[in-house]
């Protein structure tokens, strides 16, 4: 039992946060022909709410969600808006009502999310963490 109490600390101190077996929910996506590299997480969901409709070049955002159903959309919503998807078609629902605004596209699926990022050069969106994403460029996302 003692030889095995190293062995044991060693596997634990390597499960811990910052290990690699940790990782993000989701990646955030652009065209890889944006320029933005990095993100705060108010940046993003000032973007994905429209409150903010261009990027810093002065072209126009297209930010796309995921459909509401979907469990990256849920984890994407919780982090960044720090709010519920329920809050957020509510969000929408007001802005649609007083005439506003109308909501980001939705996509149904990782794949879609992904080729119309590639197919936009101003679109931004975010897809499952284990999504391919080397047809497109992944944000870093700071707080």
């Amino acid at each position: 039992m003692r030889a095995l109490l190293p062995v044991l600390i060693i596997l634990f101190l390597m499960s811990g946060p910052g290990s690699a077996q940790e990782t993000a929910p989701f990646k955030v996506i652009v065209n890889p022909s944006n320029e933005v590299s990095s993100m705060t997480k108010g940046q993003l969901s000032d973007l994905f709410l429209k409150k903010v409709t261009q990027w810093e070049n002065g072209r126009k955002a297209l930010p796309v969600d995921q459909a509401t159903s979907s469990p990256v959309r849920e984890k994407f919503t919780k982090e960044i808006h720090e709010k519920s998807v329920t809050a957020i078609s509510s969000y929408w629902r007001q802005k649609i009502f007083s005439g506003r605004d109308v909501p980001p596209p939705e996509k149904s699926s990782d794949a879609d999310v992904i080729a119309y990022v590639e197919a936009n050069a101003d679109a931004i969106g975010y897809v499952s963490a284990h999504a391919p994403s080397d047809q497109v460029k992944v944000l870093k996302i700071t707080k």
